[in-house]
């Protein structure tokens, strides 16, 4: 954005682009698009004194629009033909990036698997995807086979693209997300020449991956990100998940920074190692877990503050308190500004933060008490308390096998517990029923087997037995593959093509457009598709690529984790970085609210309702003390230190000051706990039809002043 005007776009439900003035809260101009469908994503093209605006949208295209041709025209007289117009994506385009100091070329991600790089200086249109003549070589990443399920599987899928974003200091970086797990960083100047889409390519290799280890194994099909963002240093990189939490990486893992992994840590870290003389037996598993405990060689001048913010989340612990406020006190001792805590009272800690999360049970915080049962255990590895929590931890994951082996070392730790003794042998009763079950489940299956010649299975079997096997349970044990009732698994993967305008149906149960299905066998590396233009879908090198063995990246795991919110309801759901230098962490919400969390600490530290019903997109001003926030409902919401007119969102009697905050978290984590795969209200709720301003209020500190 120019430094000398300040304006806002917003994104109407008429298909129109509204450019305000937040200053004077003035509309500047409309501008009738001619796009068909929902509109996602605007951008003002740098160094054009924002005179250019860039749209893209879900009927695949996207628009360049001159504002100087309005000069001398009124508001009603807003009709402008398309300075470019591109039609070569055959998905909806969720998402544009643009490069500081470059007026010449903008990048658009789409859900048909490609980042597509339109150059102004080299043609001003392209013809529509899937007409004759199409040969438009703009495809910069052809990730129309780059899926994967999980981290060892191969990528196979089309990646449906949701976000992308370039690097304000190093532009060279390129960082993608879509209908996977895994967000991919790219440097342009390593990629091969830009393609066309007559002919699938293999993905190009990428930077450095980034997941959360404990979601990197999974598989589950209704895992992916919505938004992917640099911090304004470069250095740090953000990710949201639909049905997940937002969570913060480092970009570079040279000199020990970044947290990695590889295929199987995940299982290591759940796996008893015996020890001898406080050594391990096994050489210890990727650097992604001792990076954790950072060693701090400064004086310990905020000694007595930790000291008493573990009793505070011992006394929350032991007396019966939400849990909340105990894992904040110990997110503040290990993860903040607080420096020179001796191994024992970081140890303690681990294992207060490990039995609260396991008392709290949100999503997934039996997986970070497990990485804090993992620290404790590496500072004592005769510690009883680290044994006893991850074998509850684990119990909670159904991984009774594994549970079992900590169980028992816990036992020997402290023989006369009989509390352990007990555990034990529940666990065990637990592997016994688990084993009785699946020798049931055999037997049946063996008594009602029928030739298999001319069996046809429905649409429905093959979607019920597709989802059943990724997605069994999100924190417990997944199906057996060997209990497969067929030779050859199944997979059914769903694209839905242009035109559609769901956001302008206002019947809940119809989407809008074609539905594509492919099947196929999984492991069937070389099957072969074909596209939108009849030409053959498998990549190039698929030959070679069926004799080389497939090697899983290493992997930038998580740092730290934002919880409170809740992304289900929408597919465009934002987070993002506040302040010049990124301190605080902003998202959206489907309950209407938008919450700020301390970057360092994940420490939340406001709340404020924003929508009527979504908060979608949350963005900083670039140098300026001010959040826009937008949603579902018809008003873009901009936010200061302090409203000059005092409205329902700053806050008062039924604002969010005085709100339950607990209980909305609460409500948002029984959200994410859903299974996702009931609902399609994600694709109807896509709907940007705002045009009116009204102004909220932060306070000062919450709006970090670099």
């Amino acid at each position: 954005m120019h430094s000398s005007l300040v304006r806002r776009l917003s994104q109407e439900r008429e298909l129109e682009i509204n450019v305000w003035s937040y200053s004077s809260r003035k509309l500047l101009h409309s501008i009738e698009t001619g796009h068909s469908a929902n509109i996602f994503c605007t951008k003002f093209v740098p160094e054009t004194s924002d005179e250019l605006v860039v749209s893209g949208a879900g009927d695949a295209e996207v628009r360049l629009f001159n504002l100087s041709r309005f000069s001398g025209r009124g508001l009603d007289d807003n009709a402008i033909t398309p300075s470019a117009l591109y039609q070569c994506h055959t998905g909806r385009v969720k998402k544009l990036a643009v490069e500081v100091g470059n007026p010449h070329v903008v990048w658009s991600a789409s859900e048909d698997g490609t980042l597509r790089q339109h150059d102004f200086r080299q043609g001003s249109s392209c013809p529509p995807a899937g007409s004759s003549h199409q040969e438009c070589r703009n495809i910069l990443l052809d990730l129309r086979c780059g899926a994967k399920r999980s981290l060892a599987d191969p990528p196979k899928q089309t990646l449906s693209l949701k976000s992308c974003d370039i690097s304000s200091t190093r532009p060279h970086l390129l960082l993608v997300g879509g209908s996977d797990a895994f967000a991919r960083l790219y440097d342009r100047r390593m990629l091969p020449p830009l393609t066309s889409c007559q002919k699938r390519m293999s993905p190009p290799p990428c930077v450095n991956y980034f997941c959360p280890l404990h979601l990197s194994e999974h598989g589950r099909s209704s895992l992916h990100l919505t938004h992917v963002t640099f911090s304004p240093n470069g250095e740090e990189v953000l990710l949201s998940y639909s049905g997940e939490h937002v969570y913060l990486m480092d970009v570079n893992h040279a000199g020990g920074r970044a947290m990695r992994y590889t295929v199987g840590d995940a299982s290591k870290i759940m796996s008893f190692t015996p020890t001898l003389n406080g050594l391990e037996l096994q050489p210890p598993i990727h650097d992604f877990l001792q990076t954790n405990i950072r060693v701090r060689g400064e004086v310990a001048t905020g000694l007595g503050k930790c000291r008493m913010l573990v009793e505070i989340a011992r006394n929350s612990l032991e007396e019966g308190k939400h849990p909340y406020y105990g894992i904040e006190a110990c997110n503040e001792v290990l993860e903040g500004h607080l420096s020179g805590i001796g191994p024992m009272l970081r140890h303690e800690c681990l294992c207060i933060r490990a039995a609260l999360l396991l008392k709290r049970k949100w999503k997934n915080d039996a997986q970070m008490a497990i990485r804090d049962c993992y620290n404790a255990r590496r500072i004592d590895s005769s510690s009883f308390r680290a044994h006893l929590y991850m074998s509850e931890a684990l119990e909670q994951l159904c991984k009774y096998k594994e549970a079992l082996d900590f169980a028992i070392a816990a036992q020997c730790l402290d023989p006369s517990n009989s509390v352990m003794a007990e555990k034990v042998e529940n666990i065990k009763k637990h592997i016994a029923a688990a084993e009785t079950e699946k020798n049931n489940k055999a037997n049946d299956g063996g008594s009602r087997s029928e030739p298999r010649t001319g069996r046809v299975l429905s649409l429905s079997d093959i979607i019920y037995r597709s989802e059943a096997n990724s997605d069994a349970s999100q924190d417990g044990p997944r199906s057996e593959r060997e209990d497969s009732d067929y030779d050859e698994e199944v997979e059914v993967d769903f694209h839905t093509s242009v035109p559609g305008d769901e956001g302008r149906d206002v019947e809940a149960n119809f989407l809008h457009g074609s539905l594509n299905v492919r099947i196929h066998r999984r492991g069937d590396s070389a099957r072969e598709t074909v596209d939108a233009n009849g030409s053959s879908g498998s990549p190039s090198s698929s030959s070679q690529n069926d004799r080389i063995p497939y090697q899983p990246e290493t992997v930038i795991d998580m740092k730290q984790r934002y919880v409170g919110h809740c992304n289900v309801g929408t597919d465009i759901k934002q987070a993002s970085f506040l302040g010049q230098r990124g301190d605080y962490i902003a998202s959206g919400s489907d309950d209407g609210r938008w919450f700020i969390w301390e970057k360092q600490t994940g420490r939340l530290i406001k709340m404020l309702l924003g929508d009527e019903a979504v908060v979608n997109c949350v963005q900083c001003h670039p140098f300026d003390c001010v959040v826009a926030t937008s949603g579902i409902d018809n008003t873009i919401k901009i936010w200061t230190p302090s409203a000059s007119v005092p409205t329902i969102v700053s806050g008062g009697a039924a604002g969010p000051d005085t709100a339950d905050v607990l209980e909305a978290m609460e409500s948002n984590q029984k959200k994410l706990s859903r299974n996702r795969e009931h609902s399609l209200s994600y694709e109807l709720l896509e709907r940007f039809h705002m045009h009116e301003f009204s102004e909220g209020s932060l306070r000062p500190f919450e709006c970090a002043q670099s």
